[in-house]
C-alpha cells in the first residue's frame, strides 16, 4: 500500500530533523504510528529529557521538494512500494532517498557493488571495467560510488546493462567534476541515488553513509585495489555486517594499493579473479535477516524524568546492548527503549544499529 502524500512529506521532515538518525526514525514511526504524529510529539519528548528540539520549518522541506522536482528527481521514503527491498532489510534503513534516472532499477535485488581506489592503476581500472561488463552480461546490476578510478570504471563497464551511482552529496552534486560526462550518462542510462538533500555538497561525514547504501543495495561487494586505510574497506566491512558476500581482487605485494585487498583475503573474503568467482561465491547465499523490530513501549508506559536519569547514568562511550541496560534496571525493554529514544532526541544518547546505544 502506498503512503499518503502528506505522510511522505512528514517522513522527509522527520528525517531532516536534528538528532533523528535511521534508528531513531524507525523507533519513532513504530512508537507513534506515523511521522506526522511523531513530529507533533518530538518537542515534548526532547524537553522531558532535558533539551529543546524543533523539527525543520515546513518551508524548508517544501524548498527541498521543489529543488528535486526542478531536476526531475524522485523522493523515495521508507514505506514506499519502490523503496529498495534489500536496503529496507537493513538495521536500520536510510529513511529517505532521492533518485534521478531510471528509478525502476531500485526494484532489482540482483546487484553487486564494485568499489576500489580513487588513484587506481590502469590495470585495476581495466579489471573493474571488465568485471562490471561481465556482471551486466550475466544479469546483474552494478552499484558503485561515482568516485574517480575504480568506481568510474565500474560504471562505464555497466552503463549498457544497468548501474547505480550512490553519491555522498545530493543527486545533483557532480563530484569529482571530471566525472561530469559520466554523470550525464548515468542519469539517462542508469540511476543516481543519494540520502542527502538535493543541492547538498558532499562532506567527509557523508561518505560512510554512502558506503553503507552501496553495500546495502548489493548481494555482494567486490573490492578492486584499496590501501589499508581506505573507504573501500569500510564498504567491505559494512557489507560483511549486513550479511553480504565480500570479494577481493588480489594484487602484487609491491603495490600499496593491493595491501587492503590482500588483507581482506587474509580475513576470509572470496578471491575474485573473474566473474566466475563472483557467481560461485553467491551460490547458496547467506540469508538476509529481517531487521529487528523497534522496541516500543506498551500503552501507558512512558518514562518519567527519574527513569531518564537512571538510564542515562548507565550509558558510556562504549556501545552497549539495550537489553543489558534493561536487565540492569530490571525493567521492560520497551520502556527502557522509550527512555533511550528520548535521551537521543535530547542529544544525550546515540542509537546505533544492532540494538546498541552509547552515551
Amino acid at each position: 500500500m502506498s503512503l499518503a502524500e502528506p505522510e511522505r512529506v512528514a517522513r522527509l521532515r522527520l528525517a531532516r530533523t536534528d538528532r533523528v538518525g535511521p534508528v531513531a526514525f524507525r523507533d519513532l514511526i513504530a512508537r507513534f504510528g506515523s511521522a506526522a504524529k511523531a513530529l507533533d510529539a518530538l518537542p515534548a519528548l526532547a524537553r522531558r529529557a532535558g533539551s529543546e528540539l524543533t523539527p525543520p520549518a515546513e518551508d524548508r522541506i517544501a524548498a527541498e521538494l521543489a529543488r528535486g522536482e526542478r531536476i526531475g528527481a524522485r523522493l523515495v521514503v521508507l514505506g514506499d512500494p519502490d523503496y529498495p527491498p534489500l536496503l529496507a532489510a537493513l538495521d536500520a534503513p536510510p529513511p529517505v532517498l532521492w533518485a534521478r534516472g531510471r528509478v525502476e532499477l531500485l526494484a532489482r535485488t540482483d546487484a553487486i557493488g564494485v568499489v576500489g581506489a580513487r588513484i587506481a592503476s590502469a590495470g585495476g581500472q581495466r579489471i573493474a571495467r571488465g568485471l562490471a561488463q561481465s556482471l551486466g552480461d550475466a544479469g546483474f546490476l552494478v552499484v558503485s560510488g561515482m568516485a574517480r578510478g575504480i568506481d568510474a570504471a565500474a560504471h562505464e563497464g555497466s552503463l549498457a546493462t544497468g548501474t547505480v551511482a550512490v553519491l555522498g552529496g545530493g543527486v545533483d552534486d557532480v563530484y569529482p567534476s571530471e566525472n561530469a560526462g559520466l554523470y550525464e550518462r548515468l542519469i539517462v542510462q542508469g540511476l543516481v541515488l543519494s540520502e542527502s538533500p538535493v543541492g547538498a555538497r558532499a562532506q567527509a561525514r557523508d561518505f560512510p553513509r554512502r558506503n553503507r547504501i552501496i553495500s546495502g543495495l548489493s548481494r555482494g561487494v567486490v573490492v578492486v585495489e584499496a590501501e589499508l586505510r581506505s573507504g573501500s574497506l569500510i564498504t567491505a566491512r559494512l557489507a560483511n555486517e549486513q550479511g553480504r558476500e565480500v570479494f577481493a581482487v588480489p594484487g602484487s605485494p609491491l603495490d600499496p594499493r593491493a595491501r587492503g585487498v590482500n588483507d581482506l583475503l587474509r580475513q576470509g573474503a572470496h578471491i575474485c579473479e573473474g566473474v566466475e568467482d563472483i557467481l560461485g561465491g553467491l551460490e547458496g547465499p547467506r540469508t538476509l535477516a529481517e531487521p529487528p523490530s523497534a522496541y516500543t513501549p506498551s500503552p501507558g508506559d512512558e518514562p518519567d524524568e527519574a527513569l531518564l536519569e537512571q538510564v542515562a547514568a548507565l550509558l558510556s562511550p562504549t556501545p552497549t546492548p539495550r537489553d543489558e541496560i534493561a536487565r540492569a534496571l530490571g525493567l521492560p525493554i520497551g520502556l527502557v527503549s522509550a527512555a533511550l529514544l528520548e535521551l537521543s532526541l535530547a542529544g544525550r544518547a546515540e542509537l546505533l544499529p544492532g540494538g546498541l546505544v552509547s552515551g
